[in-house]
């Protein structure tokens, strides 16, 4: 069985090929190792080995982990769906949450952000598919509350997050994964004011294709920590 440091500098060469393939500079792209379900013991050994970006899926394992796990410029991203009763804890635990998937949860952040005395960075999650168990906007609805949340004091949008349909062919990814990258830029053409950055798309079985189109954020879990462990 490869050791964690020996899976953590495959995927960082594969992030370097794909970025040669594609004309990019690997210092783009942040990997951010999920750690759902992993045991602290597994986090802190990644934490350990260099990495640096941990995401999370559920607000209350989250919670369990942040304040144990030790090393230098650590950041947790909340990257499953936040219910609102959680967003209190969110604002209070996370660098990041790349899951606000509506005007009214944005709204709640900014609140909470602002009673804290912070700027919260978000990311606005997309949904591509028509998949009825994943969150997320589509284009229309993607417009009218990104015109909405930009003028929230508390709040910055950094970019974009999407849950693609998941295919045994990551070559079949790759027209969703262009289309979260047009969004954004036509994003970007409307409001230059305002330009977002961010694309976190692209996780273990895909994401060498997500940076060929455009990822600055790969979420990956099981090509760094194994199949996931399931109570």
């Amino acid at each position: 069985m490869p050791t964690f440091s020996h899976r953590l500098e495959r995927i960082r060469s594969r992030i370097t090929d794909a970025c040669a393939r594609a004309g990019r500079d690997p210092r783009d792209i942040t990997l951010i190792a999920v750690t759902k379900t992993k045991p602290v013991e597994a986090v802190q050994e990644a934490a350990d080995a260099g990495v640096t970006d941990f995401g999370e899926n559920r607000v209350q394992e989250a919670v369990t982990k942040i304040p144990v796990i030790t090393g230098e410029n650590l950041r947790w991203h909340l990257i499953g769906h936040l219910q609102s009763n959680k967003a209190k804890l969110a604002v209070e635990h996370f660098a990041l949450v790349q899951s606000v998937d509506s005007a009214d949860l944005a709204a709640r952040l900014n609140r909470l952000a602002g009673e804290a005395g912070k700027i919260l960075p978000i990311l606005l999650q997309v949904k591509l598919g028509d998949e009825d168990s994943k969150s997320g906007m589509d284009e229309a609805e993607l417009v009218n509350v990104f015109r909405q949340v930009r003028e929230l004091p508390h709040l910055r949008i950094d970019g974009l997050m999407s849950v693609p349909p998941f295919l045994d062919d990551p070559e079949a990814v790759r027209p969703f994964f262009r289309r979260l990258r047009e969004w954004r830029d036509a994003i970007n053409e409307r409001f230059p004011e305002t330009p977002l950055k961010e694309l976190s798309m692209g996780m273990s079985h895909d994401f060498d294709v997500a940076v060929e189109e455009g990822a600055t954020m790969v979420r990956v879990g099981t090509a760094l920590f194994g199949e996931r462990n399931y109570p």
